[in-house]
């Protein structure tokens, strides 16, 4: 494992850039009370604001990297361009794959820059990559041509709007859309061919209820969170025989025997308007295809949910290093496609709008913010 991104006790791995006092503090009850051996744990990188570490085996880190690489025919001749933090399960996978594999591996030193990616892709002859929608956003909008030696690039992290994966696959990046989840130490499932649908990779067991909420079962599935609550930290045990129940929408179906997995929304981001439900993941995947078409790449833009003393909550367009003319017509556009109790009646201006270090807004705290 790198030294500079996870530092380890003899018994533990903290994944961490630096020791910090809350890791060691982690490290220590991991081996005094959890009692465990060849743990690693990651921050949860969601976003709700709930502090939570994960522990995850290396077993099964390393069960998941070898179905990733048979899923993708990843092989020693493969060649990836390390392109996220390792301290984070995406960043890490990439390591635990190309072990595996015997693959070579190029990182991207510094911070994210799409020109930068796209150079380096080029020099290094990188074969396969990993990114987040949000870097992808980033390529298009730059209208970078990937170059020939790619073969693919695994997008996960977040949701890819349909928009913005044609835009990327029509400048040559060959974008798969995957699914998965700190708890499951990287993909659940995945795409395969273009405009594909997600296939569940053989290592998971998964179900849904009546509300389409799913729980998946697996080898690769952590053990439970480490949860620092004040001066004392917390165990809560994920079971291995019933398995985690995410709080993600999903629709699963079979075919030919294969198990397939559609992404629906996500419990914490549904809200009520006026009685009415509202997911507000596919509205934002609406708003970042609204960018690509409306030629608005620079700034940010996102859709938070207010407190409304009427109509429980309202929608409000957050914009960061976007004039009110672009904001307008942003807003403008958007109300066009949104159901009347949805309208976005107001925007915001921010300096900066918090983000995860994969690229995922941070709700809780933006909520907060505004």
């Amino acid at each position: 494992m790198p030294s500079n991104e996870f530092w380890t006790d003899g018994s533990v791995w903290i994944a961490e850039p630096e020791r910090s006092v809350e890791g060691q503090s982690l490290a220590d009850f991991a081996r005094n009370e959890l009692r465990v051996r060849d743990c690693c744990f990651f921050q949860t990188s969601g976003s709700e604001g709930k502090r939570k570490w994960v522990g995850l085996t290396k077993e099964a880190l390393r069960v998941s990297a070898g179905a990733v690489n048979a899923h993708f025919g990843i092989t020693g001749r493969d060649h990836w361009l390390l392109a996220l933090p390792t301290h984070h399960v995406g960043g890490f996978g990439v390591l635990a794959r190309a072990d595996l594999s015997g693959s070579q591996v190029t990182r991207l030193e510094g911070k994210w820059s799409a020109a930068a990616f796209a150079t380096l892709c080029e020099e290094s002859g990188a074969t396969v990559a990993s990114l987040v929608p949000t870097q992808v956003f980033d390529l298009v909008s730059a209208r970078l041509a990937a170059p020939q030696t790619l073969r693919v690039i695994l997008v996960g992290g977040g949701a890819m709007s349909a928009e913005l994966e044609e835009a990327a696959l029509q400048l040559g990046w060959p974008v798969r859309r995957t699914y998965g989840m700190t708890e499951t130490a990287s993909q659940v499932a995945t795409q395969t061919k273009d405009r594909g649908e997600l296939e569940v990779l053989p290592i998971w067991t998964l179900r849904t209820d009546a509300e389409g909420t799913l729980t998946v079962r697996g080898e690769a599935l952590a053990k439970g969170y480490a949860i620092h609550e004040g001066e004392t930290w917390r165990w809560e045990p994920i079971p291995p025989a019933t398995g985690l129940r995410t709080r993600d929408r999903v629709s699963v179906w079979h075919e030919g025997g294969q198990p397939f997995l559609r992404f629906v929304g996500r419990e914490a981001n549904t809200i009520k308007i006026l009685g009415e439900l509202v997911s507000l993941g596919p509205i934002q995947e609406r708003l970042e295809a609204l960018r690509l078409e409306l030629d608005l790449p620079s700034g940010e833009a996102v859709i938070c949910d207010v407190p409304d003393a009427r109509k429980e909550a309202r929608l409000v367009l957050v914009v960061s290093a976007m004039d009110d003319a672009e904001a307008g017509r942003l807003q403008k556009g958007l109300n066009a496609t949104l159901r009347p109790f949805e309208t976005v009646d107001e925007i915001r201006h921010v300096d900066r709008i918090p983000r995860s270090e994969l690229g995922k807004v941070l709700l809780e705290s933006l909520r907060r913010q505004l």
